[in-house]
């Protein structure tokens, strides 16, 4: 007797600055899940209550104000990076949340008490991913595909794939974040182009000049970004902008 194997259901992580979202391919087409409160984009925060309980996403965003010392976001700016490198240097300055050397010359970060390496809160929002493909798909999810910024190094890239196998996914391949983007631009053009792909996150601001074959696939020219020109920067500015008015007029 022949027996088939079905092969497994392999998602797609956006695992972004400030949010996250999982896609899935459904009919040869490329469809983006929403969790259950609806939306399409889950907040990359994560929080440890007063009671000790972990929430993540909206319910984490709101921790924000009540309990900023304990919600953690934007930490992956930190991924894969050393303590003394100036990234993190600079979010010594701007955190709420402690951070702390690891034994490794690492950046960790402490909540409650407990100190939690970068891929462990990373993996918490691939967890949160895998876990509402598994919703929403009604079958277990082990392998996926996992973006990130064009400029990753290796270490932050190995730091991607440790964060996923804690969320007890197989990271199959690591795609550069512009890179997908060109794949689903690709996916409408019938002729040869050669691009260029901005990436204008809360976090990161990426721009890649991208060759699109639909006959031979997709060759990355040039690429380039800045991990502290984006959303979340612009916020601060604004409200250093609003702070130094407040000043101005008490």
């Amino acid at each position: 007797m022949l027996v088939t194997r079905r092969m497994s259901r392999v998602i797609g992580i956006d695992l972004g600055t400030t949010n996250c979202c999982v896609a899935t391919v459904a009919d040869g087409k490329p469809v983006v899940l929403a969790n259950k409160a609806g939306y399409k984009t889950t907040p990359s925060v994560v929080a440890i209550t007063e009671d000790g309980k972990r929430v993540v996403g909206q319910l984490a965003l709101r921790q924000q104000i009540s309990n900023p010392q304990h919600t953690v976001y934007a930490s992956k700016r930190l991924i894969g990076r050393t303590w003394s490198s100036p990234q993190v240097q600079h979010a010594l300055k701007t955190c709420a949340y402690k951070l702390v050397q690891g034994a490794n010359d690492d950046v960790r970060i402490e909540l409650r008490g407990k100190v939690h390496s970068i891929p462990e809160i990373a993996a918490v929002f691939l967890l949160e991913m895998r876990l509402l493909a598994e919703d929403q798909l009604g079958e277990a999810v082990e392998k996926a595909v996992v973006t990130v910024p064009a400029y990753f190094n290796d270490n932050q890239r190995q730091a991607v794939r440790d964060a996923g196998r804690i969320a007890g996914l197989d990271v199959l391949r690591i795609l550069n974040e512009p890179t997908a983007a060109a794949i689903a631009y690709g996916f409408q053009i019938e002729s040869k182009k050669t691009i260029a792909v901005y990436d204008l996150g809360g976090g990161t601001f990426d721009v890649s000049i991208v060759n699109v074959d639909p006959e031979v696939g997709y060759e990355v020219i040039s690429t380039t970004g800045d991990s502290y020109l984006c959303g979340e920067d612009f916020d601060d500015r604004v409200m250093e902008l609003l702070l130094a008015k407040i000043d101005l007029l008490g």
